[in-house]
């Protein structure tokens, strides 16, 4: 123990100026590690909410693409609806001028639904609607449905269509109505 005191002894005595110089410099070590770590955490949080913000800014702007997709088919094929209602009234006025009359009676009432026809199919030309080209074409099962074949001939190869039996009608780039067609097999 003698030799501890003169250990001690030798070691110069800390004044008290310099213990609280070590204890403060301790404790701001101490607090400095622990608002690293806690600006570490901070941090940590900050990336995470970016994270989610980016990935809610992308979801947000996928979801006005889709929409304004949408709203472009919506106005795109807009009528599509009435158009397809519409198609055998005229298919009706159509076979109506088909047949023959007499008489003078008869002969005006034809030519009424000739204008009726001409001005309903002027109205579905206007806003996008157009008959499907059927007569003497190679047979394509997108836009025509056939519902007969026949023997092909040297006026009807094979996979022609012979005959129309309904006309076909498109809306833009969109079939409304296949034609029915009788196919050369």
């Amino acid at each position: 123990m003698a030799e501890d005191k003169a250990k001690k002894s030798d070691e110069p005595k800390k004044s008290l100026k310099d213990e609280i110089l070590d204890e403060m410099t301790a404790e701001l070590d101490e607090e400095v590690h622990e608002s690293e770590t806690e600006m570490d955490q901070v941090m940590a949080q900050r990336d995470e909410f970016e994270d989610k913000y980016l990935r809610a800014a992308a979801e947000i702007s996928n979801m006005n693409n889709r929409f304004k997709k949408e709203r472009e088919q919506l106005v795109k094929y807009d009528g599509q609806k009435l158009a397809t209602a519409v198609l055998p009234v005229l298919d009706n006025l159509e076979r109506a001028l088909q047949t023959d009359v007499s008489g003078d009676a008869a002969d005006s009432l034809k030519k009424g639904v000739e204008m009726v026809v001409t001005h309903l199919q002027q109205a579905l030309k206007e806003n996008g609607i157009e008959e499907i080209a059927s007569d003497d074409t190679a047979f394509d099962p997108t836009i025509h449905q056939a519902v007969q074949t026949v023997p092909a001939d040297d006026a009807h190869p094979a996979n022609t269509v012979v005959q129309v039996l309904q006309k076909g009608y498109r809306l833009k780039d969109r079939v409304l109505r296949p034609a029915m067609v009788v196919v050369a097999n």
